[in-house]
């Protein structure tokens, strides 16, 4: 069993609870890896004695050769598995959020590199974590972050990721010999395909974990998954469950027109009484995503599972109506996360948005948010009859975030979603030797490539589970088919660099 066994899981969240719940996810693991390291260095061990932390200068502007403004992007190293000089290089590239020592240190990835003798590198996403200036969260100066400038080639001048390799390459004295692959899961899993579709001759082959690779304005789609994923019975559903969530949200709505807006503050422990619709809808958002959570990291740890969530919905014991049991659910979040209460001021969650000060530079919340309002959208939404929550949950009330935060016009969203469906090829990316895993229960294999396409797309479909499960390091109680998923990536990477040798090979022999 990895003892680590975390994953990186940087997911595109809807609310403030859904952030908090990832954001509480990651920061557990992380504490249950330090606990891990003290016990190691407790019998003597070094396991950081190989790993390095490093800074690369970017360009803020790789499209203007006239700007010289940098920025710092932060990276980590581990030599221990590394056979030099020819060795593969594992590239776990970060998404919208830190990046940790354990990412060079633990989780699937890293395994592999343990087998094919690799150098582990990990890179974070320009304004997130460390990578970000002082004054970079401010408006005017995010125009610099974008999945673009992460990736796109401008005339001589080779993007983030690009320079990268070639300040690797240099610094370990690497060469062709040298066969890249590149990881990542989520939005991260995103960057590691288009990675290898901009930049083939860089990198040999990618893994893209729960990889939401088309840009979408309305993400409906997202609670339908939860919704049926809610009574699939192979994870703890029922068709019981699933009626009882959609029920207790039509009774919460009705209770808040219905002006019992005190009783409802103080049934679910709300921070201000949601006395207006924007509020109201706060709330509503606040108790679905605790449930989009739940279905998200399904079986990982965070929150519940959708068994135990189920339990609450359905327990047989107790005649309650279903509001009371949403109710619960409720309490479990807020004790659980050590919250006193439910922040649902909608001018509170804006005024948080537009902090810009330094301090707040380790959180991704405007960064995200930004990142949404002009390039991605997934808006998850709940205005069709297939939702199990409320149709408060308006693409409307989404969206116009963006003009309130940073005065971009809700009438602009669709051209900026459509131009990056356009620049990275949408849910048909054509993009050769990557490999695209997702899991059943995760809502954002609706976005991902989930059907083979010849050798331009293979996938990995995990049926039963969640958002980046693979990810992770092996683990005594988990799914036969996750086991299995790993078993198959593993498969196609050794392929891929048997594959690479073989051609490395026959140029030698051609005297290329």
């Amino acid at each position: 069993m990895d003892p680590f066994h975390r994953k990186f899981t940087d997911c595109m969240p809807s609310g403030r609870i859904l952030l908090k719940i990832r954001q509480r996810f990651r920061d557990a693991q992380v504490q249950k890896n330090k606990q891990f390291f003290l016990t190691l260095l407790a019998n003597g061990q070094q396991p950081l004695q190989h790993v390095k932390e490093g800074h690369i200068y970017q360009p803020l502007d790789h499209l203007n050769r006239q700007n010289v403004n940098t920025f710092p992007q932060r990276f980590f190293v581990n030599e221990a598995y590394w056979q030099r000089p020819d060795g593969p290089v594992f590239l776990f590239i970060g998404g919208e959020g830190p990046i940790y020592h354990f990412d060079v240190l633990a989780g699937h990835h890293v395994d592999m590199a343990k087998e094919h003798r690799a150098l582990l590198v990990a890179v974070e996403h320009r304004f997130y974590g460390d990578s970000i200036n002082p004054d970079g969260l401010k408006t005017e100066n995010l125009a610099d972050l974008s999945s673009q400038q992460a990736l796109v080639l401008a005339r001589y001048q080779l993007a983030d990721l690009a320079v990268f390799h070639q300040y690797i390459s240099q610094s370990f004295n690497l060469s062709c010999r040298n066969t890249w692959i590149s990881f990542g899961g989520s939005y991260s899993g995103s960057l590691s395909a288009w990675f290898r579709g901009k930049f083939p001759s860089l990198v040999y082959g990618a893994v893209a974990s729960s990889a939401p690779v088309k840009a979408k304005l309305d993400f409906a789609e997202y609670n339908n998954v939860v919704g049926s994923s809610l009574k699939n019975e192979a994870v703890g559903g029922s068709e019981k469950c699933q009626a009882k969530v959609r029920e207790a949200f039509v009774l919460v709505e009705a209770a808040l027109l219905g002006g019992n807006l005190t009783k409802v503050a103080a049934d679910f422990g709300c921070c201000q009484t949601p006395r207006n619709p924007d509020d109201q809808g706060e709330l509503m958002l606040s108790l679905a995503d605790i449930i989009m959570g739940t279905v998200q990291y399904n079986e990982e740890g965070v929150l519940m599972s959708i068994k135990e969530l189920c339990g609450v919905m359905t327990d047989k014991s107790e005649e309650e109506e279903a509001y009371n049991r949403l109710v619960k659910l409720s309490q479990i979040y807020r004790s659980t996360s050590e919250e006193p209460c439910l922040d649902v001021s909608h001018e509170k969650a804006v005024n948080d948005l537009m902090d810009t000060s330094y301090k707040k530079r380790r959180r991704a919340e405007r960064q995200w948010t930004y990142q949404t309002c002009t390039e991605f959208g997934f808006y998850q939404t709940c205005e069709d009859a297939t939702c199990p929550f409320s149709g408060m949950l308006t693409l409307q009330a989404q969206t116009k975030l963006c003009a309130e935060v940073f005065g971009i016009s809700q009438h602009s969203l669709p051209a900026r979603i459509a131009f990056t469906n356009s620049y990275y090829g949408g849910d048909d990316p054509h993009t050769r030797r990557v490999l695209y895993v997702n899991g059943g229960v995760d809502p954002w294999k609706e976005l991902s490539v989930v059907q083979d396409s010849g050798e331009e797309a293979r996938t990995v479909f995990i049926k039963e589970t969640a958002h980046c499960a693979d990810m992770s390091g092996e683990r005594a109680m988990e799914r036969r088919s996750l086991r299995k998923a790993r078993q198959e990536i593993e498969n196609h990477v050794a392929r891929w660099l048997r594959t690479a040798a073989l051609e490395k090979m026959k140029k030698r022999g051609a005297g290329l």
